[in-house]
């Protein structure tokens, strides 16, 4: 399996998650629209920080069923945080701070935020 390397912009963030992104997903709500984020959506066990946990501060609005995971120092959002319908533990990753990532050629799906 790959393992794609990642990070927010200073380093104090840093990660690998297992896969390839197939497809990612574009959010409108008031937070991603904001952030600019493509999410990939993969099972939290496939995330590992390799910096410590307590580096990055959450944000949490509306319902908070995501925790938004963002760089203190220089502000860039990497991944969230939160759970699948069926309660599994799930990693929203920012492609956006992966690696070596040719975002042109990963479809981008729409996902109307704003209607929850």
């Amino acid at each position: 399996m790959t393992t794609q390397q990642g990070s927010c912009h200073c380093g104090k963030i840093a990660f690998e998650v297992e896969g390839q992104p197939e497809s990612v997903l574009a959010c409108n709500c008031s937070m991603c629209l904001r952030k600019g984020a493509l999410h990939w959506f993969v099972p939290r066990d496939k995330l590992r920080l390799l910096t410590p946990e307590e580096n990055a501060s959450t944000y949490l609005f509306n319902k908070h069923a995501i925790h938004h995971r963002f760089c203190p120092t220089c502000g860039i959002h990497p991944y969230g945080e939160g759970t699948d319908p069926s309660g599994k533990g799930m990693a929203a990753i920012n492609v956006r701070c992966l690696e070596g990532v040719d975002l042109a050629a990963i479809p981008v799906e729409q996902f109307n935020g704003r209607a929850y």
